[in-house]
Formats: structure tokens, sequence, C-alpha cells
């Protein structure tokens, strides 16, 4: 049993191994015909945008977003369970060192999606506290 676990252990990682290393050997090769201190350019556009805010705009959305199925389930079910409001809390204080910084450095990119992302977790604390003194309130009487 032993030396079937450790055959199948072998086989299944060695062909991952190649995978990693081919990605990485591609990589860099790429990265040798680039520059690697991209120029940031006015974006085609939107000229008044750099390249890398409209990049950070569309990077944004998606962590930006990502607490939003957590909310519509937990509004859907009408229960905090399963939900985490400590999580909501501290990502949202996070946020807003992020949006600080986000002002410090002048990136509109980095201000825009944490607020949406402060509010985002507003929301999902609020629905977590409304819907915990439901619960609780239905525990106890």
């Amino acid at each position: 049993m032993i030396v079937l676990q450790r055959y199948l252990l072998q086989t299944s990682v060695l062909p991952f191994n190649r995978i990693v290393r081919s990605v990485f050997f591609l990589g860099l090769i790429a990265l040798c015909g680039c520059e690697l201190v991209p120029r940031d350019t006015s974006s085609l556009l939107v000229p008044r945008l750099q390249r890398s805010e409209i990049f950070g705009l569309f990077a944004g959305m998606g962590t930006t977003f990502a607490a939003v199925p957590d909310l519509i389930a937990m509004l859907k079910r009408r229960s905090c369970a399963g939900m985490n409001p400590r999580m909501a809390a501290i990502m949202g204080v996070f946020q807003i060192l992020w949006v600080y910084y986000g002002l410090l450095v002048a990136s509109r990119p980095v201000i825009v999606w944490n607020l949406v992302a402060v509010v985002i977790n507003l929301l999902s604390v609020a629905a977590y506290r409304h819907f915990f003194r439901i619960e609780k309130a239905g525990q106890g009487g």
C-alpha cells in the first residue's frame, strides 16, 4: 500500500513540476524580451487616464466585488449563518487604510475600489447585525 501511494505521488507530481517549469521558462523568455520597467503612457481609450489606472480599475473591480456573493447569499437566506463579521470588519479597516494610501500616492483606482469595498463590507456587517438580532429575538421568545 505504501509503495502504491509513493508511486502515485511521484507520477502525479512530475507532470505538474514540468508544467510549472515550462510556464516559468516561457515567462522568463517573455520578460527578457520586454523592458522590466514599462513606461506608463496615457490610455488610447481615455487620454486623461494613464494605462496603469485603466488596468488598476479592472483589477480592483475583481477584488472589490469578491465579498458580494456572500452578502447576496446572506440576504437571500435572511440569516447570518456562515458569515464572520470580524473578517468583514477587519477587511473594512484595512480597506480604509488602502483608501488613505491611495490618497497619498494619488492613485484613483486604489481610492475608488477601496471606497466601494468599504461600503460592501459595511453592508455585510450591517446585514449580519440585523439578522443576528432577528435570530436572537426568535430564540429568546
